[in-house]
């Protein structure tokens, strides 16, 4: 008997391939929201605990599988205080669509983000004015902003310059930058422990390099006694940068454009969309 492929092209094979695909992009989702950050480490021993589980009722551990049973079933409530700030930032990007597409607004705040970066850093570097700008990513910097003096200030060149120029009040400490505005001035970073940070590099490096080990920030550091530009990102120090390497460095970590290869079918699709109404109506 010869096999018929129209057998599985039923209205409900489909609708349970189309099942397996929502399930499978929600995890994927939720996976692409916690890379990155601490989470991930939280998200792992969930994982654990569930496998203990069952474990203890595939062997037969009555007690202790109904142990693991009220941990899960009180872990729910754990769970949302504890990834508090990844479930806002998660509904936050769905509101905004971000799951599908950048909006052109963001594109545009993120690249006079990079000029006033560029017009500060040339001025700086040239003069060796020591500076500490930490960009948030992915992971919160709350605990940090808390410890500096609170700005919320459009980012521009001139006033990240004023901000560093020595024997000023806010000079001493990092410049944390959040959703494109300057939070706060003058905050503290944790300072890193590693063997491997090169002697001649000062605290602004060990601060770069410490709030690199434990968030997925974005750090510059201008050398006071060189005026060298470093960036550190997701425990790598990055030395010695000039304008074109750091620029590019900065347009593929903040505008999306530069990087296709993370963009998703449905991203990819609803842009070609956008794209081709917009067409239409500027005929």
């Amino acid at each position: 008997m010869a096999f018929n492929w129209t057998d599985l092209l039923t209205w409900r094979n489909v609708g349970n391939l189309l099942d397996i695909l929502v399930v499978w992009f929600f995890i994927y989702e939720l996976i692409m929201l916690v890379k990155g950050t601490k989470a991930v480490q939280l998200f792992r021993g969930i994982i654990v605990i569930v496998l203990i589980k069952l474990v203890s009722w595939y062997v037969g551990l009555g007690t202790f599988s109904w142990i693991m049973d009220q941990i899960i079933n009180w872990g729910v409530i754990a769970v949302v205080v504890i990834f508090q700030p990844e479930i806002r930032r998660g509904l936050e990007h769905l509101g905004r669509g971000s799951y599908f597409t950048r909006s052109r607004h963001e594109n545009e705040a993120e690249n006079k983000l990079i000029s006033a970066l560029d017009k500060a850093i040339q001025y700086m570097s040239k003069r060796r004015i020591g500076a500490l700008i930490t960009i948030q990513m992915d992971t919160g910097l709350d605990d940090y902003i808390e410890t500096g003096i609170h700005l919320d200030a459009d980012v521009t060149g001139e006033l990240l310059i004023n901000i560093f120029i020595p024997n000023t009040p806010l000079h001493d400490g990092a410049v944390i930058i959040k959703d494109n505005k300057i939070a706060v001035a003058a905050a503290y970073l944790p300072l890193s422990e590693s063997n491997l940070i090169p002697k001649e590099l000062g605290t602004r490096h060990r601060a770069a390099v410490g709030i690199s080990e434990v968030t997925n920030a974005l750090t510059i550091v201008i050398s006071e006694e060189t005026g060298e530009v470093s960036i550190t990102k997701n425990n790598e120090l990055l030395r010695d940068m000039n304008q074109d390497d750091y620029l590019k460095f900065f347009k593929n970590e903040l505008i999306s454009d530069y990087q296709p290869e993370k963009q998703n079918a449905f991203s990819w699709l609803l842009d070609q969309l956008e794209r081709f109404f917009q067409g239409g109506k500027s005929k």
